[in-house]
């Protein structure tokens, strides 16, 4: 798809707002003896965080910043020790939509897979925004030989973003799995296709989105990945987390972003598609 120049300005508008800035008041916080903050998180989560730790790891205020007092913790010490204050936030409904699945929290922030850096801990996914921890997902874009593209409509009954627009298939990290496992999972599990890992192909970086959301601070580093999607071939949902499947050309796609049909996340990840891997 050949871009005009408002068209290309658009798209690099919306990657400029895929990262928003923190809300006032909001701040980090770091595992002691980390250079790079594990979260964000506002005061008035961090208050309730302190008050449900044990006192021998103690979240503590340095300046605008708060560190928790578990590095000579292992990251299991510190997983058993969070999920149960996560477990206490459920019961108090600071965390909500539990989903017995883990996330993995690095101690760095990282982009290039393999991560480099050991894992701080794991946690139940659903409290990644309470506390503001970085989480991981792959994004893949179902495109036909003729340059149109697949696209998702979110079930009604999911907790985020119900009845947007998604990509062909997107899904969450869990721990254990690395992007492109997960990518090839989720194109199986969302739209019934069954993908080779040599078909599924990812694009040149990740993308990290961040926002404000009513859980917490939203931010994930986003995987971006493209498969073709044959003539003969039809997406069909198998997982109950897709209504419908359509398959528009890229000026529809452009209009219906346009108009916010379309998650924030997949936006973002047609965006980056747009600009970087087409002529």
């Amino acid at each position: 798809m050949l871009l005009s120049q408002d068209k290309c300005e658009y798209l690099q508008s919306v990657l400029r707002m895929a990262r928003s800035p923190v809300p006032d008041g909001w701040h980090p916080w770091y595992l002691a003896g980390c250079s790079q903050s594990l979260g964000i998180m506002s005061p008035e989560r961090a208050n309730l965080f302190m008050q449900l730790l044990p006192a021998h790891t103690p979240l503590v205020t340095q300046g605008s910043q708060w560190v928790w007092m578990a590095e000579h913790l292992s990251p299991a010490g510190r997983e058993r020790i969070l999920q149960e204050v996560a477990k206490q936030l459920l019961d108090q409904g600071a965390v909500v939509g539990w989903r017995d699945e883990m996330y993995t929290c690095w101690a760095a922030q990282q982009t290039d897979w393999p991560y480099r850096a050991p894992e701080c801990f794991r946690l139940e996914r659903s409290a990644f925004r309470f506390f503001g921890l970085r989480s991981h997902a792959a994004h893949v874009h179902g495109l036909t030989t003729d340059g149109r593209m697949w696209c998702g409509r979110r079930s009604s009954s999911k907790a985020i973003d119900p009845g947007l627009l998604d990509n062909l298939a997107a899904g969450g990290l869990p721990s254990g799995e690395d992007p492109h496992g997960c990518a090839v999972r989720e194109i199986f599990e969302e739209a019934g296709l069954q993908r080779d890992p040599s078909q599924v192909l990812v694009l040149r970086r990740a993308l990290t989105t961040e926002r404000a959301e009513p859980e917490g601070w939203h931010s994930e580093n986003i995987f971006v990945y493209t498969t073709v999607v044959a003539d003969d071939e039809t997406p069909h949902n198998l997982d109950g987390e897709v209504s419908e499947f359509l398959c528009l050309e890229m000026s529809e796609v452009l209009e219906r972003m346009q108009s916010g049909e379309f998650t924030h996340d997949a936006a973002c990840a047609i965006a980056l598609h747009l600009l970087h891997e087409t002529p």
